[in-house]
């Protein structure tokens, strides 16, 4: 099962430091994508500017808390809350990260990696299905970026996540910025990734920056886009089309003009590839 999902073009992360700017100016953007959690409380502050900027712009809503691979039980109120959120914003995209963040009811704050095992794969595509049959939506999972890997993984990451896909109907918001992270760290060719992902998957993009650490990358989320992965962008648009393209700045996050220049160059390069015709 694949689906369309909507073409959105270049836009930035909805984060606090811009709020007062982008309701006073309504700056030119594509779209905006806020983290999910920052919205779920339905009588505050947040959820309210939500909804100002949801009369301006397509928005999409991204997950940090789902923790997908977790064996504990899908939490049934983080469902809900987010269920109400998603039916009140009625978003473009809802998508989450394809990792684990809970153990034993308790929330981690990190994304950790999962083992690349036929056992994993079975037990999260199960939980895919829970959530998009709850949610009435198919969500979209990203790549993580990771620091370890596990000995007794069968299968590469690309092939991984390109079976959750295939066999929960989800679809993939493909990192860009963590392909590369974890080529390097991992060493593999990121192009080769890439190339391995089925096109009618692929539902969205994220560019950001990273920090080289020596002898890893890391990735913070705090600097402009290196040249190397703007380099990966253009192949994947010329492998996938023109995706939807997310910006994000997480960290020593700059006023929005700056941060709008990285979505403008992002928006020239995915001009170039505006109404490619892509096999899907």
């Amino acid at each position: 099962m694949s689906h369309e999902w909507p073409q959105l073009g270049c836009g930035v992360g909805l984060r606090t430091k811009h709020y007062d700017f982008i309701l006073d100016s309504w700056p030119r953007m594509d779209w905006f994508e806020g983290i999910t959690e920052n919205f779920m409380d339905s009588g505050g502050q947040p959820l309210r500017i939500l909804e100002k900027i949801r009369q301006h712009y397509p928005v999409a809503l991204h997950g940090v808390a789902l923790s997908i691979g977790s064996v504990d039980p899908l939490n049934p109120e983080y469902l809900k809350r987010l269920k109400t959120l998603v039916d009140r914003i009625q978003p473009e995209i809802v998508s989450d990260h394809l990792c684990w963040s809970s153990t034993q009811g308790e929330n981690l704050h990190d994304l950790l990696p999962l083992p690349f095992t036929e056992e994993s794969l079975q037990h999260i595509v199960l939980r895919v299905r829970q959530i998009q049959e709850f949610l009435g939506r198919p969500i979209l999972l990203e790549n993580v970026s990771t620091y370890i890997s596990y000995k007794h993984s069968t299968m590469p990451e690309w092939e991984f996540l390109a079976a959750i896909a295939k066999r929960s109907g989800c679809g993939i918001l493909l990192d860009l910025n963590n392909v590369y992270v974890n080529a390097v760290n991992h060493d593999f060719d990121p192009f080769h990734y890439i190339k391995q992902i089925p096109a009618e998957f692929v539902g969205q993009f994220h560019l950001a920056g990273h920090t080289n650490m020596g002898k890893f990358l890391f990735d913070t989320h705090s600097k402009p886009i290196i040249e190397t992965v703007w380099g990966l962008y253009r192949e994947a648009l010329k492998l996938f089309g023109p995706v939807s393209t997310l910006i994000e700045w997480d960290e020593d996050i700059p006023d929005f003009s700056r941060l709008a220049e990285e979505c403008d160059h992002a928006r020239a390069i995915y001009q170039e590839f505006n109404g490619l015709s892509v096999a899907r």
